[in-house]
């Protein structure tokens, strides 16, 4: 299993839609570099949900539901089948991951226009442990 964080702007479609229709088709990825991590996530995946401004923190926790397969809405682009899995307790906002000796190397943090980046374990523990659900 593989972990992930999505970049969700909670204007258009975030967390708490996710909740609501219990998985969404993760779609719209444009860019170059989030397309090949798009293109490495497999189904058991789970991926830390961001929410871009205004929040600018991780709110949830998601699953991949299912393997990547070609968007129909865009040629040369991928999709994938995403779940809700839990809200953490306290989102955990980029000021406090900025300052976090574990998390201030994350992708997103130092490229946060990149809609999917890979997590290591140790990121993935340290955000669960300040999210109150480690």
């Amino acid at each position: 299993m593989s972990y992930w964080a999505f970049l969700a702007d909670p204007e258009t479609y975030g967390w708490e839609e996710l909740e609501r229709d219990g998985s969404t088709v993760w779609d719209g990825v444009a860019n170059a570099t989030a397309q090949r991590h798009l293109r490495s996530c497999q189904a058991g995946d789970q991926a830390l949900v961001y929410h871009t401004a205004p929040d600018k923190a991780i709110i949830g926790i998601a699953r991949v539901a299912g393997s990547p397969r070609p968007d129909p809405g865009a040629e040369q682009r991928v999709v994938v089948d995403v779940t809700p899995e839990r809200r953490l307790a306290r989102p955990v906002p980029m000021a406090a991951l900025r300052a976090d000796e574990v998390l201030k190397e994350m992708g997103f943090v130092k490229m946060p226009r990149v809609a999917v980046q890979p997590v290591t374990e140790a990121q993935w523990r340290r955000v669960l442990e300040l999210g109150g659900a480690g």
